[in-house]
């Protein structure tokens, strides 16, 4: 029997149009680890700050300036740990789910973890999944039980508890932040300079809808 911990994040967001500043994708990402991976992003913190390179709060990669994101993902790969993603492409959802964002992350949820899961945990096992909360309380709430509905759904194992964090509280989700966006940037700009250094522990990026030919905006 074995403890397995998830931790979840997402990248894109919930703007359904063609403006600026609205992502072509909306990413869900897992990432498997042993917790006390976190204890080395921690270490890296020290010996940035050491060596002069500050950060303002916890590491964020789309804020995070080169330097910093040069070194973690130095960091990353030399960390054991298995990251999966689940992509939809938003002008492929139809307009019932563009407009109730709570159901739409619902199924994205659902897509990724019914097949992650079964990957991830036996039936011995225990699960801890730990989402980054980003959300306001009212909302969370509401996603939270989504969360737990789908595992409740998509496991088979022993025992499993659902946790919703900010990220800052936790090095493990600041991990699947970088991972994310490393993946995210691939598909979404086709810049894979991140995406390469950890291509190797990207076991899945499921492309939802990529058989879908409608268009909704």
């Amino acid at each position: 029997m074995a403890r397995v911990y998830v931790f979840a994040d997402e990248s894109g967001n919930f703007d359904f149009s063609l403006k600026d500043g609205a992502s072509k994708y909306f990413l869900l990402g897992t990432l498997a680890l042993d917790p006390q991976a976190g204890e080395a992003l921690l270490r890296l913190r020290r010996d940035l700050a050491w060596a002069g390179i500050g950060l303002e709060s916890t590491f964020h990669a789309s804020e995070d300036e080169q330097a910093v994101r040069d070194a973690v993902f130095r960091m990353l790969q030399e960390t054991p740990f298995r990251f999966d993603a689940t992509l939809l492409e938003k002008r492929k959802t139809k307009p019932e789910l563009q407009r109730n964002p709570e159901r739409f992350y619902k199924m994205a949820w659902y897509l990724h973890f019914k097949y992650v899961c079964r990957q991830l945990v036996g039936p011995t096992d225990e699960l801890m999944v730990i989402a980054a909360s980003l959300w306001t309380k009212s909302r969370r709430k509401a996603l939270r039980a989504a969360i737990s509905d789908v595992v409740a759904q998509s496991s088979h194992c022993k025992a499993w508890k659902v946790a919703w964090w900010p990220s800052e509280s936790d090095p493990c989700l600041q991990i699947t932040d970088y991972c994310a966006w490393a993946v995210q940037r691939k598909h979404e700009r086709g810049d894979e300079r991140s995406y390469s250094l950890i291509k190797n522990k990207v076991h899945t990026e499921f492309r939802a809808f990529e058989t879908g030919e409608k268009y909704y905006y």
